[in-house]
Formats: structure tokens, C-alpha cells, sequence
């Protein structure tokens, strides 16, 4: 990795004459102009590992700018590597030098190395400076809370157990490569495979019939599992590789049970097992099962978020579990006062935020008009408001589901695609920051 900033450092590197030529462009400027940023993300890369992309490696703001040029154009690694290979335009924003050619893996790696924690600062530190500065008002917020999908199929009992099967005996497979120790097992990937297709295909009857055997086969590569990693700890002869080894087979031997105990008490037992109780993949386990009224199931995390005047996000989180609504209301405004100093005088959000507590602790807080979509137990006078107010409010409030709907359809924010829990967040805030700039070059474009 080299040094944090790049200046524009070649004759033939330029912003094409097009509409998204003209926007990169004004984008690169915003970013100039907010250096506190990128003092911000360099502090995730002031470690001795850290990847590099190419010989000489890429500058801390190439990597920055790369991350937002992939959620802005929602590509994928490998395309955006071929962008960045082909497009002066694209070379020319993420300040990239003549011998610079980045590949999938050195993007990934380094893009990657950006926290969760450090993009959502990152997004603070822009939202301040814009009601510092005045650009931007807080007068108004609205509050909503949205799904954003895990990248996993919709799951069902059989096909989590053959993930089980299939996860731990690839791992056996890859002992002795990794840890220089042969593991000797009864292969059941085959047999697993075949038979939770059967089942999944088959009616309720057929199905209880099969299942028996394919929690066999779930049983069986458990207890072969933990005779492998016995084996490993004993004989291992690259002992680094092995602890990886045995930390991953661990991390899935500890879910596998879970999945065989909650496919036993709704197939056997025919049981509701609680939400919270339930693994829907063991890939990405830190999924929940997210249902919203009588809409379908979704499978990911709740976001609870809210929007000013002028569409920008200003407060947004990653939520655990499936909490109601009524909960998630005063944080949002909590948020406000200790990450930006200012109250909001109007707050309004759906009916499903509103409580008599809610109203209650708001104006405590110095929130003079607490506005809720559907009236669920309040009255105008509860609320604060004449009619004429509440509707004007109310209008106001619908202004989020926009909001909401470009953060998903532009941004990529409808599904994350990275990896692994923080990557989940990382995904969500770096669409959140790529929304919020885009924002801002259209606001300062007029």
C-alpha cells in the first residue's frame, strides 16, 4: 500500500464528455474538498499485512474511490477491473497510475479491508459538514425501516443439512493440502445431494420417509468431523495452516447441530421453532428472518434509517434480530443530537413507530411536532399538531419510501453481496455513503 492521496498524475487521463463523465468528475472534486474522509479510512489500513494491488500497490484514495465506483455502477469485481482497465474516465477518478492495472482479487482484498465502522464515519463526517456549513437543514426527518436480503437461496431443512455435509467433508478433503494430514472418511456428498433434492421435490409423506437418512448422513460427517480434527491437532505438520484448518471446521460443527435439532423438531416434532432459534444458512448465520405484516419472509437484516429535507440519510443501522418499529423511533433522534448537535423540530415516521412513550420522550428531547403516518393510539392533540400540519407531515413521510427505493435500486443496497456479517454492514454503509455523494453533486450541481 502507498501513500494515502494520488494527484491527477497523467496527460491522458481525463473525464469523458458525458452525463456520468461530468458527475465522476464533480464527485472527485467533493471529495477533495472533504479530506477528513480519507484521514478516516486510512486508519483501517495502518497495519503491516495489509494487501496490495499490483508491484507498487494502490494509494488508500484509489482504494476509496474503486469502492464507490462499484456501488455507483454496481458492478461486480471482475467487471469493475476490466472498467478500470478500459475507461480513461473511470482511471481517471480512482486516480490510478499508468502502470496500475488492478485485478478481481487485489480489488477485493484491499476494498474489503474498509470497515463497517470506518464508512459510517466516514458518512458522519460528510453529513456534519453539510449542516455546519448550512448547506443542509435538519429542521424535518422522517424515519422508515426497510429489508435488505442476504445473498443466499431461500432455505429449507434439507438443503441446509446437505450444506453441512458438503462444507465439512470439502474441508476433510483440503486437510492434507492445508495441514499436511491425510483425513481417511466415507464420503456422503453424493448420497446427501441426491436425497435432499428428493426431498425437497417430494410431498409431506415422502419427505418424513427420507429425512431419517439424510440425518444419518448429517450425523455421521459430525462424528467423522470430530475424529478429523483430533487426527490434525496430533499429526499436523504445518501447525499455522492447521489451527485455520480446525478453527473453520469448528466454526461449521458448532452450526451443523443447530440445523439438525430445528429440522428434527419441525419434521418430527412438527413444531414452530422460534425465529430467534433458527439458523437459515450456514454460510452467512448471522441472517434473520425478517417479516414485515403480512408481507413475504425475507431472509437478511432490518435497516432502520431516516432521511432529511432533501433526501440525504442521515442516520441508518443495522439492525439484530426483527425488534418492532415502536422501539427504533427515539434512537433515530438520539443519533441526531449526539452525532450532529441539532434536534429535529418535525419528526414524522409510519404507524407502526407510534407510542404514547414515543411521543412522550421525543418532546422531552425538544422535538416539537412527533407526526406518525397512521394515527395507532394517538390523537392531533397527542401528537402536537392541527390537521392541516399532520397531513402536510404526512406527505412529507412518503418522500422516504423514494428515498429508500433509489438507495435499492441504484446503490445495490436491496441485497449485500459481501461476505460474513461485518461484510453485510460494510455493503450497507457503502451504498448509504455512495447515495448520500451522489446526492450531493446533483444538490451542488443544481
Amino acid at each position: 500500500m502507498r501513500e494515502t492521496r494520488d494527484a491527477q498524475i497523467s496527460i491522458f487521463h481525463f473525464y469523458a464528455p458525458h452525463a456520468l463523465g461530468d458527475q465522476l468528475n464533480v464527485l472527485s472534486n467533493l471529495l477533495d474538498d472533504h479530506p477528513l474522509i480519507l484521514d478516516c479510512v486510512e486508519r483501517d489500513f495502518r497495519v503491516p499485512d495489509t494487501a496490495a494491488t499490483g508491484a507498487s500497490g494502490l494509494s488508500v484514495e484509489s482504494v476509496f474511490r474503486c469502492l464507490l465506483l462499484k456501488q455507483i455502477l454496481k458492478v461486480s469485481y471482475e467487471k469493475l477491473s476490466f472498467h478500470l482497465s478500459d475507461s480513461p474516465t473511470y482511471r481517471t477518478f480512482a486516480r490510478l497510475h499508468d502502470d496500475q492495472f488492478p485485478s478481481r482479487s487485489g480489488l477485493q482484498s484491499t476494498i474489503r479491508h474498509i470497515s463497517p465502522e470506518t464508512l459510517e464515519q466516514a458518512n458522519q463526517i460528510l453529513m456534519s459538514r453539510l449542516f455546519e456549513d448550512n448547506t443542509l437543514s435538519l429542521d424535518w426527518l422522517r424515519i422508515d425501516s426497510t429489508v435488505t436480503d442476504s445473498n443466499i437461496a431461500k432455505p429449507s431443512d434439507s438443503q441446509l443439512l446437505n450444506d453441512g455435509v458438503r462444507v465439512l467433508s470439502r474441508l476433510m478433503c483440503q486437510s492434507k493440502d492445508v495441514t499436511g494430514v491425510k483425513i481417511r472418511f466415507t464420503d456422503q456428498r453424493k448420497k446427501s445431494k441426491s436425497l435432499s433434492y428428493r426431498i425437497f421435490h417430494a410431498k409431506k409423506a415422502e419427505k418424513e420417509a427420507l429425512y431419517p437418512q439424510l440425518l444419518s448422513y448429517a450425523t455421521l460427517v459430525l462424528k467423522q468431523s470430530r475424529n478429523a480434527i483430533t487426527k490434525v491437532r496430533l499429526a499436523a505438520k504445518k501447525p499455522e495452516n492447521a489451527k485455520r484448518w480446525i478453527d473453520k471446521v469448528e466454526h461449521f460443527m458448532a452450526l451443523f447441530p443447530i440445523v439438525i435439532d430445528q429440522t428434527q423438531r419441525r419434521v418430527y416434532n412438527d413444531e414452530d421453532v422460534p425465529a430467534s432459534q433458527k439458523i437459515v444458512s450456514l454460510i452467512e448465520p448471522h441472517t434473520d428472518i425478517i417479516v414485515k405484516g403480512l408481507r413475504d419472509v425475507q431472509f437478511g437484516h432490518k435497516i432502520n434509517l431516516a432521511t432529511q429535507q432533501d433526501g440525504f440519510i442521515t442516520y441508518c443501522r443495522v439492525e439484530e434480530g426483527n425488534p418492532a418499529d415502536a422501539v427504533l423511533y427515539m434512537p433515530v433522534l438520539n443519533a441526531s443530537q449526539s452525532d450532529y448537535q441539532r434536534i429535529p423540530t418535525s419528526a414524522v415516521a409510519d404507524g407502526c413507530y407510534a407510542s404514547q412513550e414515543n411521543v412522550k420522550s421525543a418532546k422531552a428531547l425538544g422535538v416539537k411536532r412527533n407526526v406518525f403516518s397512521k394515527m395507532v393510539g394517538l390523537t392531533l392533540s397527542d401528537m402536537g399538531v392541527k390537521k392541516k400540519t399532520f397531513e402536510l407531515l404526512r406527505n412529507f413521510r412518503a418522500g422516504v419510501e423514494g428515498n429508500i427505493s433509489e438507495l435499492k435500486r441504484a446503490f445495490g443496497a436491496g441485497k449485500a453481496t459481501w461476505k460474513g456479517c461485518d461484510g453485510f454492514k460494510a455493503f450497507v454503509w457503502s451504498s448509504v455513503l455512495s447515495y448520500n455523494l451522489i446526492r450531493l453533486v446533483r444538490f451542488s450541481s443544481g
